[in-house]
């Protein structure tokens, strides 16, 4: 069988485009990436939750600056274009932001080098004459960090339990997002971990929500789900903050950081339910 030119010269073209599909030219040097390692996973394990403490401008500001930085900016209210919300990413992903600080979460220290974090404009605590309150977050800030979060964990494989707060990485010195912060709506659009109310009110079995319980135990319980926390059964200003922390997250309408039967009860629960 004969070809003629035009029929091995469109050949030869094809194969060294097909060689060439598997080379990177770096300048100076090529990387022949035809071989993959099976032994490797991504850099992005933790998603971590945050607020600004200010207003866009000011958070803008800050996080453009030398100290710290976030790979997502969620605004208060996102303009909209095309019909879908519009939030500002800072850092690539693929790149480390200075956004936890010395941090754990389930063994792992330093979480910058592991996580993606977002930032939500909100001023968080407002201290007033009648007390503490928080900011809430607006339905259209909501909106856009659901479907954020919800391309990130789907991308990335996140487990439930690794969506967290930086107050749940950070007990001691962090109390962002707050416990206004709308855990449960990112729960209902498949974000995060929540407790089931049945199981719940199993493990509180009739009990006092109230009543005090074994602080090791549940030292233990908080432990086990992810929390950097001692299990000697002293309750110290460190084991408040971490059970403070616990209940923003899972019980915002009281984080006095008292070890009681309600607190205990979710945990068990959310242990059953992700770490049986």
């Amino acid at each position: 069988m004969r070809f003629g030119s035009a029929v091995i010269c469109g050949l030869c073209c094809a194969l060294l485009a097909a060689c060439s599909s598997t080379e990177i030219n770096r300048g100076a040097y090529i990387a022949d990436t035809r071989y993959h390692a099976v032994s490797a996973d991504s850099r992005v394990r933790f998603l971590v939750m945050h607020y600004t403490r200010g207003d866009e401008a000011q958070s803008l500001a800050v996080l453009t600056g030398d100290d710290v930085s976030v790979h997502y900016v969620v605004p208060d209210n996102p303009p909209v274009r095309n019909g879908e919300p519009v939030v500002y990413q800072l850092v690539p992903e693929s790149e480390r932001a200075w956004h936890a600080g010395p941090s754990e979460w389930q063994g792992t220290t330093e979480l910058n080098a592991a996580s993606i974090g977002i930032e939500n404009v909100n001023v968080g605590p407002i201290d007033t004459p009648q007390g503490r309150t928080w900011q809430p977050y607006p339905p259209a800030q909501v909106d856009a960090l659901v479907k954020l979060a919800k391309d990130i964990v789907t991308r990335y494989k996140i487990p439930p339990t690794r969506v967290v707060g930086h107050s749940d990485i950070a007990p001691q010195r962090k109390t962002d997002p707050g416990p206004a912060f709308p855990w449960r709506t990112l729960y209902d659009n498949g974000i995060g971990a929540w407790p089931d109310d049945a199981a719940v009110a199993q493990h509180l079995a009739g009990r006092d929500p109230k009543s005090l319980v074994d602080v090791a135990a549940l030292q233990q319980k908080l432990q086990r789900y992810g929390y950097d926390v001692a299990t000697d059964g002293v309750l110290d200003d460190k084991t408040r903050h971490v059970i403070a922390a616990f209940q923003m997250h899972f019980r915002p309408a009281d984080y006095a950081g008292n070890p009681d039967a309600q607190t205990d009860a979710i945990a068990a629960a959310l242990l059953d339910k992700y770490f049986p």
